[in-house]
């Protein structure tokens, strides 16, 4: 670490202008986030032509800002309306959505805040040391690691289903095969597309969480209109208790850490990160069935995981020119477009222009973090609204989102088709996490899954052929049996009792 190049870099971000451009992507992004649909992708590339004629180090201060400022806006909608803003927030909504029916949206929001400080802020500190030998760890992931690897993701998914883990099976398979409607990738043949040409590209997976949990959870609460109300308890606090720090501090500090090893490798993102955040935790708890009760280490956990990974997915975009989520691809298009050539020789070339970068991660977490406390007041407003007018604004939210990915009106049939879906699974009691991180991961699991085979001519030694591999495995199997043993072990102690 050279101290000299580190001290210009800070001189470059505390600029009037270049701290100016850090808040005002932040809060760009936290808006972005929070609406349903956009997601961090869409609002870097919706603002990348406002960064046309300015300095390629501001503009790249501004575009990574509204990424991982979008990383905390997210979780408001998942935490408030059970309305993940992307994917990479649906892990938030399992406990966040409990704690605000109870009353504690203004302690899980501030939570959410904290955990996304720390994630951020140990994923800055990681991407300063261990750029280099972390990208050089990714390089070692071929076809079979990443399909071992999210095999093991789906497997720890599945494993949350402690009550039935045969309906989080079943909800992981409708999963994967919706994953398989499109062209496939390798033989070009339409595949359950139904002969309709705007399925050529599969089903976009935003389409699908904004189905199941916007316009599911409407549809619920329209057919529960009859039922005497909830009972609202009213907001008590817009800061977390001491009680919920102690739980909480240790799942935010081991989250961080897995979370940017997740954001490193390319292609797993966000997402995969929260998951395996919630999931390890869920695992590692002495009383795990306080999950998805409204406990505030169910929020804390996949939060820092989260924005820890969106800063580790800079590390293989930076270092070696390859995204490792959708938004860290649509920021390298913007990176080359601005005359920054992303791979090894910019750390050597630009080294100013690499530390400016880190610096305002640094500054932009400070300035999120006090964005969203301010914002948690006006937020939790949200909760009285009347219901009336509440859930058709979630509609015309999630249409509008739906409509914005491809302005095709099959999405609105498909929004429909799907929400009724997440209504059936709610009334049913499957699980949804399952079905949805499937759709997302299935592709690519697929696709590395058969890249496996041919390079290994059809021989499954190749998903053993790694010491990566191995450890995979074991993980897998491990994520499937620590639920019975632990049962069984529970039970044991019952009956001796």
């Amino acid at each position: 670490m050279d101290y000299g190049y580190f001290i210009d870099g800070l001189m470059n971000a505390i600029t009037p202008l270049n701290l100016l451009f850090v808040f005002l992507g932040g809060l760009l992004g936290t808006i972005v986030g929070m609406l349903p649909g956009l997601g961090p992708a869409t609002g870097v590339a919706v603002l990348i032509p406002v960064t046309f004629g300015m300095e390629p180090i501001s503009a790249m201060i501004l575009l990574i800002a509204i990424y991982y400022g979008a990383m905390y806006g997210g979780s408001r909608s998942s935490i408030l309306l059970n309305t993940p803003g992307d994917a990479s927030a649906i892990a938030a909504s399992f406990d966040g959505y409990p704690m605000a029916k109870k009353g504690q949206a203004g302690q899980a929001l501030a939570i959410a805040t904290i955990a996304s400080l720390v994630g951020g802020t140990v994923a800055v500190i990681g991407f300063t040391f261990l750029a280099g030998p972390l990208a050089d760890f990714a390089i070692r992931f071929g076809p079979a690691e990443y399909f071992l690897l999210m095999l093991f993701t789906l497997s720890a998914i599945v494993s949350l289903s402690r009550g039935d883990m045969l309906k989080g099976f079943i909800s992981m398979l409708f999963g994967l095969v919706l994953s398989t409607i499109g062209v496939d990738a390798q033989s070009s043949v339409y595949r359950f597309t139904m002969g309709l040409p705007q399925l050529a590209e599969g089903i976009d997976f935003l389409i699908v969480i904004i189905g199941i949990y916007a316009v599911g959870e409407v549809l619920y609460n329209f057919i529960a209109i009859n039922r005497p109300p909830e009972k609202k308890n009213k907001v008590e606090s817009l800061w977390f208790t001491r009680e919920q720090w102690n739980a909480s501090k240790l799942p935010i500090f081991r989250s961080a850490p897995l979370g940017f090893i997740v954001g490193v490798l390319p292609g797993a993102g966000g997402s995969i990160a929260s998951m395996l955040g919630y999931t390890t935790e869920r695992q590692l708890s002495r009383t795990p069935e306080r999950f998805g009760q409204g406990t505030a280490e169910g929020v804390a956990a996949p939060e820092s995981a989260n924005n820890s990974a969106s800063v580790g997915a800079l590390i293989p975009l930076l270092s070696m020119g390859i995204p490792g989520s959708g938004t860290t691809a649509v920021l390298l298009g913007a990176l080359v477009m601005l005359g920054i050539q992303p791979g090894p020789l910019l750390f050597e070339s630009e080294p100013t222009t690499i530390w400016t970068l880190i610096n305002s991660m640094f500054i932009g977490n400070l300035f999120l973090v006090v964005i969203n406390i301010l914002l948690v007041g006006l937020l939790i407003k949200v909760l009285d609204t009347p219901s009336n007018i509440l859930y058709p604004l979630i509609l015309m939210l999630g249409f509008i989102g739906a409509y914005t990915l491809s302005y095709s009106t099959i999405d609105f049939y498909i929004l429909l088709a799907f929400g009724v879906l997440g209504l059936a699974f709610k009334l049913l009691r499957f699980p949804i996490a399952p079905l949805i991180l499937a759709l997302i991961v299935g592709h690519d699991m697929e696709q590395n899954f058969r890249k496996s085979l041919i390079v290994s001519d059809g021989s499954a030694s190749v998903f053993f052929s790694s010491p990566i591999s191995v450890v995979l495995i074991i993980m897998i199997i491990l994520s499937i049996s620590v639920p019975f043993i632990l049962s069984a072990v529970k039970n044991k102690k019952a009956k001796q009792a």
